[in-house]
């Protein structure tokens, strides 16, 4: 590789060759190779297999894939999922887009989650395609739901399940820690330990789990109410007709009469605020989640 003094700026430049990759001490063949053996291993995996720095194999992936993006030109889907990824602590965020038709993601950018960085997304995908989306899952993150409410006019708006039933997850665990706080110390020992025996399904549970699950819930009235609550609300994902599952949840929020469940009292309430976002999801169309796992 020729290196020449450039006489305008007085700098050494290299001369550019066609085959190399970005880094230049690699070609775009060697590069491809790297990209496609990333797609079936891991990049620890495959930068032990060819000795080469974890950074180096991360960097070759990056250019295979934006090749690839390039060949493939901009997307046109008609269902998406939105979401949010943690890149490094401190609640540094991206945003990511993904088909979940072809269950593969097609967008990763921004640099929080703020409406301009949603909005960024619409940009790269162009007025006619995002008007060509008819369904947006999302969770209930407000700019969200704002700019694709604006951008994509004929996408319904659909909150995903997992989302929601973190929230009613977070409400249980609020009444153990309430529980836990106003019980004797004779009686805590019930409780201790228990948070992810409780927050779980129970057909998830082991054996044991499943017998420490039954001892909790026999030894506090409080709590079996809110776990039995939290259990039957995974029912309202099954209905068909909207109207069948506006009367389940009514009668849902009606069985929290008497019981002081403050959290769930709320829960009740966020979910009234957002119901046409979870009405849509008794379309048998729409039917679909977040919990599609996509790599990225």
């Amino acid at each position: 590789m020729r290196r020449v003094l450039c006489e305008l700026s007085g700098k050494v430049k290299r001369e550019e060759l066609d085959f190399l990759a970005d880094n230049p001490l690699y070609t775009k063949r060697f590069a491809y190779f790297v990209g496609r053996r990333c797609r079936q291993a891991t990049i620890k995996d495959v930068a032990s297999e060819l000795n080469l720095h974890w950074e180096t194999v991360k960097e070759l992936e990056k250019q295979y894939m934006a090749a690839q993006l390039a060949r493939a030109g901009t997307p046109g889907p008609k269902v998406i999922g939105i979401d949010e990824i943690a890149i490094r602590k401190g609640h540094t965020y991206r945003i990511v887009v993904s088909d979940l038709i072809r269950r593969r993601p097609i967008w990763f950018g921004g640099t929080d989650r703020s409406e301009a960085s949603m909005a960024a997304f619409y940009d790269w995908l162009g007025p006619r395609k995002s008007e060509g989306i008819r369904l947006a899952l999302m969770d209930m993150w407000k700019p969200f739901r704002k700019v694709t409410t604006e951008r994509a006019p004929n996408a319904a708006i659909l909150f995903d399940k997992f989302h929601i039933m973190r929230h009613l997850g977070e409400a249980l665990d609020s009444v153990r820690k309430s529980e836990y706080a106003r019980l004797s110390s004779r009686e805590r020992r019930y409780i201790k330990g228990q948070k992810y025996t409780l927050l779980s399904r129970r057909e998830n549970l082991s054996l044991s789990g499943k017998q420490a699950l039954g001892t909790l819930l026999k030894a506090n009235k409080r709590l079996n109410t809110a776990y039995v609550l939290k259990e039957s609300f995974g029912q309202l994902w099954d209905y068909e007709h909207e109207g069948w599952a506006r009367k389940f949840f009514d009668n849902w929020r009606s069985s929290l009469k008497w019981q002081r469940l403050k959290a769930y009292e709320k829960f009740a309430r966020m979910i009234d605020r957002h119901w046409d976002g979870i009405a849509v999801y008794c379309k048998p169309e729409n039917k679909v989640s977040l919990g599609v796992k996509v790599r990225i």
